[in-house]
C-alpha cells in the first residue's frame, strides 16, 4: 500500500471504509479457514505461552476471529479477561467462562455474563490481544476509531505496567504505512494467519527497567 499523507483523521477514515470493504468481501469459509490459522499462530507466541492472564476480546461480523483462541487458552488454564462496553466508551472485563457464558451487547458485541471487574483489571494481564484492521511496519495499529482501546492502552501506561501488546489481523492488514496521531500507541506484535511479525520499535518506545 502507498505511503498515506493528509489530515491523520480524514486518512484514517479513508483507510478504515476501504479495509473494512476488504473484509465484508470475505467469504464465511475464509473467515472460518483464517480463524483457525489465526488460532494456531498465535498459540505459539511464547508472550501467551507463558502468560497467566490474557485481555483479549469476542470476534464479531467479519473480524478476524477469535473464538478458537479463547476456547484454547481458556483450556491452557489461562484466565480470560474480556471487555463489556460502557455507555462512554470506555472498557469493563469480565472473565471468560466459555462461549455459553457470553451474551448480545449492544452495536453486535458478545461479553461475558459474569460480574464486571473494573477498568482496571487490564493491568493484571500479561499479554493483550487487540483488535485492529491494519498495523504498518513501525507496528503502528490503526483501530475502529471508537476509542476505547486508546484508554486501555493510556491506562497501562498510567500504571506503568508493559504487557505484550498484540493485533490479530488478516495477512493483507500489515501495510507500509498508517496514519498516526499523538495518542497512538506501537504494538509488539502482529499475528495473522500466514504468521507473526515482530515490531522493534514498540519495544524501543518503552521506558527502561
Amino acid at each position: 500500500m502507498p505511503e498515506v499523507h493528509g489530515e491523520p483523521s480524514a486518512t484514517k477514515k479513508a483507510l478504515r471504509q476501504k479495509l473494512l470493504a476488504a473484509r465484508a468481501a470475505l467469504s464465511p469459509d475464509q473467515t472460518r479457514a483464517a480463524a483457525q490459522l489465526l488460532a494456531e499462530q498465535a498459540l505459539r507466541l511464547p508472550e501467551l505461552t507463558g502468560a497467566a492472564t490474557v485481555a483479549a476480546y469476542v470476534s464479531i461480523g467479519r473480524e478476524p476471529g477469535t473464538r478458537a483462541l479463547l476456547d484454547a487458552l481458556r483450556e491452557r488454564g489461562v484466565r480470560v479477561l474480556l471487555p463489556v462496553l460502557l455507555a462512554d466508551n470506555d472498557l469493563d472485563w469480565g472473565e471468560y467462562q466459555g462461549p455459553d457464558e457470553l451474551v448480545s451487547a449492544g452495536r453486535g458485541l458478545l461479553e461475558p455474563t459474569g460480574p464486571g471487574l473494573g477498568t482496571d483489571a487490564v493491568v493484571e494481564a500479561d499479554a493483550v490481544l487487540l483488535p485492529g484492521l491494519a498495523v504498518d511496519a513501525r507496528g503502528m495499529r490503526l483501530g475502529r476509531g471508537g476509542g476505547s482501546y486508546d484508554r486501555v492502552l493510556a491506562r497501562l501506561a498510567s500504571a506503568d505496567v508493559w504487557p505484550a501488546l498484540v493485533v490479530l489481523l488478516y495477512t493483507h492488514e500489515v501495510v507500509e504505512q498508517v496514519p498516526v496521531e499523538p495518542h497512538d500507541h506501537p504494538v509488539d506484535a502482529a499475528v495473522t494467519p500466514n504468521g507473526v511479525r515482530r515490531f522493534a520499535t514498540a519495544v524501543r518506545d518503552r521506558p527502561s527497567e
